[in-house]
């Protein structure tokens, strides 16, 4: 019965209304249905000791678990060594069901990484290294693993002359595919494989005709990364004429084993734990992963549990601190057993000139290699003033107008898109060239680039100093001259901009990065798919490419690695770490502090470390302080990790003793983080931290010595002397940090150093508040 003034129009509007409020609710539980439906990859973690009696097989367990959440799932991958169980596409429903069944320990998402993207050999020392490190058979024993794109085997870097036959105790294979079969190896690129599965089943088939379903690499990145590492010696190295040299890998005899894991797309968690896993069948002595995914627990992270399997198989892994910098907390893999590698520049650098129409010069940098620009000044524009949107500063494509940049030199802001791309634009518009400024963001940090047009890349301050001309000249005029290669430049190394910072986000404790080794202005091998700025457009071909990042950083301490391990056998990834991190420098050969490039102040332990890398000093370090998987365990236990996560991690039920009083300060680490209670909080303003030092030299007395950047912290190390009769000795002592007060902004750094009169065994000391 219609209402008493309701009119059969409204009537008709009310019941159509209604029906609209159905169907949409219909739509929106199709959706949440949908939704409800959407599959994801997972890493199942499994406690194999509670696989029941009636399998005999692990594997068995694993897929009758899985089928009994889901009848269509297939095992992506099954782990033995990085994990116990496997990968699988699961909705939210299926993996929440999964996670309460008896024996799962957890369920994980799988997360997706991100690449961190010769002179060296010579800046670090290592032409003198005969002594050091001796050409032996033990160092053709060592085996690099690379976790990148893949690589190009055809490259000079992997040649195998002079190599002997391949160590028995190599168990890899290498793996034919698109472009790539098996016979690509050699006794000097030992393996090659490809992990996809997980990438696929997310984004879905690869594209081979545009990517490689091999290990071979179509991005240049894994054979830039593996080169550096481990390549073999190249007479008359170079890029476009620029950095021409021999190149080598910093270890050159060892051997290099690649695993493709990062596609176009990305690098996915299921994939990198499939190639770790591999690895360690494969019998590598050391996996080198210049690549990232934010910070998670350790339990949680995927390269920290896989790393940790490989620390007990006596595998050191070296992994990129990552671009994240200059902002604090900005650091990736900082698991303690991981040696996490921050980025400095080098002594060359390749300068490219701006003149402008005042008659005022300044300094870039750039690796442009083709036809000069006319020998004249050229109309100047700034690219914000010849576009029609208001981000036309930064030269994004088709922002630029042809009519008021043809014939010109124009001046880009840097950020968002590629500093290459920038220029791409611009010589798409008709500009005769480009001077690419920095901004805030960048500070005075200078990256070459082997840019399609002439361009030069300057400073901020220079950049603003330019832009004041251009707004305040009529008729603005610019040129830019190319200086070719400069070797000798001072101060070097500083710590690169890019380059992520400490404090450690998941344990303030222990100190990250754990050093810094040369990731600027790189040269190395590079892939035969792209040209060297990896534009589509880009035609040109180059044997070896020049760039920079942590990614670059990261295979340097990899191949240093490998020489230590080649010419001390005996030790543990940790003591390996601790000869690197001891005997690093933070101080220029005048006496200065190692300098930030982001701030051009003194910079501090929380951006390098334990300071530059010196790998003549760490092959006869004197002590080391040495870890086992043991006392890892403490440390975990000290984190207070419920059982379940503990033995996600290390693979093995292992119970905290409820006696005992763990403390994440007492790992034996090389370095001292020390975090005091904020001002007015609870608890004691004295930290312990507990450390033993292990003889790797011959008998000495070593004393203490201690510097700090303020008195504000008082640091007694107790016993002040240590004395050693035999190698392998060890002895112990403690440092006790007491702090009256302190101020909530001010850090305090330092470091404490043993020596022998002969050698100096440095730890780094970074004090802040939380």
């Amino acid at each position: 019965m219609q209402s008493k003034g309701m009119s059969v129009k409204t009537h008709k509007i009310i019941k159509m209304s209604k029906y609209l409020v159905l169907v949409f609710v219909l739509l929106c539980l199709c959706n949440m249905s949908v939704a409800m439906e959407i599959k994801k990859t997972y890493i199942i973690h499994m406690a194999k000791s509670q696989m029941p009696a009636t399998f005999d097989d692990h594997t068995h367990w694993y897929d009758s678990s899985l089928k009994s959440v889901s009848e269509s799932a297939e095992m992506l991958y099954v782990y033995k060594n990085v994990v116990n169980g496997f990968s699988a596409r699961l909705t939210a429903q299926e993996a929440e069901s999964l996670e309460s069944q008896p024996g799962i320990l957890s369920v994980l998402p799988e997360l997706k990484y991100e690449l961190h993207t010769t002179r060296t050999p010579s800046f670090l020392g290592l032409e003198k290294s005969a002594d050091f490190f001796p050409e032996s058979d033990a160092m053709g024993d060592v085996i690099v693993g690379v976790l990148d794109t893949g690589v190009w085997p055809e490259r000079k870097s992997f040649d195998d002359t002079g190599f002997g036959p391949i160590p028995a105790s190599w168990k890899g294979q290498c793996e034919s595919g698109t472009n790539f079969s098996s016979a690509k190896c050699n006794r000097k690129l030992v393996g090659a494989r490809y992990f996809s599965r997980g990438y696929e089943t997310t984004l879905g088939p690869i594209d081979e005709s545009e990517e490689s379903k091999s290990p071979r690499d179509d991005d240049g990145h894994g054979t830039h990364t593996a080169s550096t590492a481990a390549g073999s010696i190249v007479q008359g190295a170079n890029l476009l004429g620029y950095a021409s040299g021999t190149a080598r890998g910093m270890a050159n005899r060892a051997r290099v084993a690649v695993y493709k894991v990062c596609w176009e797309g990305g690098c996915f968690s299921s994939d990198i734990l499939a190639a770790m896993d591999k690895a360690i069948d494969d019998n590598v002595d050391v996996l080198s992963l210049s690549l990232g995914g934010g910070t998670s627990d350790y339990y949680k992270d995927s390269v920290a549990i896989g790393a940790f399997a490989a620390m007990e198989k006596g595998i050191l892994v070296s992994c990129s601190a990552g671009n994240g910098g200059p902002g604090p907390f900005s650091l990736s893999n900082v698991a303690p057993w991981i040696t996490t590698v921050g980025a400095g520049t080098l002594d060359r650098d390749f300068p490219a000139y701006v003149s402008l129409g005042n008659g005022k010069n300044f300094s870039g940098v750039s690796l442009y290699a083709g036809d000069s620009l006319p020998n004249k000044m050229l109309p100047f524009v700034y690219a914000g003033n010849a576009s029609n949107v208001t981000n036309g500063n930064l030269c994004m494509t088709g922002t630029l107008i042809p009519e008021k940049v043809k014939g010109k030199i124009v001046l880009c802001d840097r950020g968002i898109n590629a500093r290459v791309q920038k220029g791409s634009v611009v010589k798409a518009a008709g500009g005769a060239g480009m001077i690419l400024a920095n901004t805030d963001a960048n500070g005075e940090e200078l990256v070459a680039d082997a840019h399609l047009l002439p361009a030069t890349a300057v400073g901020q301050k220079t950049g603003d100093a330019i832009k004041k001309y251009l707004t305040s000249d009529p008729n603005p005029t610019a040129t830019i001259l190319f200086g070719g290669t400069k070797v000798g430049v001072e101060p070097s190394p500083v710590v690169a901009a890019f380059s992520s910072r400490g404090p450690n986000s998941i344990t303030p404790e222990i100190l990250k990065p754990d050093i810094i080794a040369p990731g600027v202005n790189i040269l190395a091998g590079w892939t035969g798919a792209v040209g060297p700025t990896g534009l589509e457009e880009d035609d040109r071909r180059v044997e070896f490419n020049i760039i920079s990042g942590t990614s670059m950083s990261c295979p340097h301490v990899s191949g240093l690695a490998a020489l230590l391990k080649g010419a001390h056998p005996e030790w543990s990834p940790a003591a390996i770490r601790s000869a690197l991190m001891t005997t690093a420098y933070t101080a220029y050969k005048n006496g200065e502090a190692l300098l930030d490039i982001a701030t051009g102040k003194p910079s501090t332990p929380f951006d390098h470390g334990a300071g530059h890398v010196d790998p003549i000093s760490a092959a006869n370090p004197g002590l080391i302080y040495d870890i086992n998987a043991d006392d890892y365990l403490n440390f975990i236990c000290a984190l207070k990790y419920t059982p379940s996560q503990i033995n996600t991690l290390a693979r093995r039920n292992f119970t905290c003793d409820s006696s005992k009083k763990y403390s994440v300060a007492d790992l034996n680490y090389p370095s001292f983080a020390v975090s005091f209670p904020a001002a007015g909080s609870d608890g004691s303003n004295t930290i312990k931290y507990s450390r033993t030092l292990t003889n790797v030299g011959p008998a000495g007395t070593y004393k203490v010595t201690v510097s700090s950047t303020s008195s504000s912290v008082k640091i007694i190390v107790e016993p002040e002397t240590l004395s050693f009769t035999r190698m392998n000795e060890k002895k112990s002592y403690t440092v006790s940090f007491t702090a009256p007060s302190m101020s909530s902004t001010t850090n305090v750094f330092g470091r404490i150093e043993w020596s022998d009169g002969k050698h100096v065994v440095s730890s780094p000391v970074a004090i802040s508040q939380t």
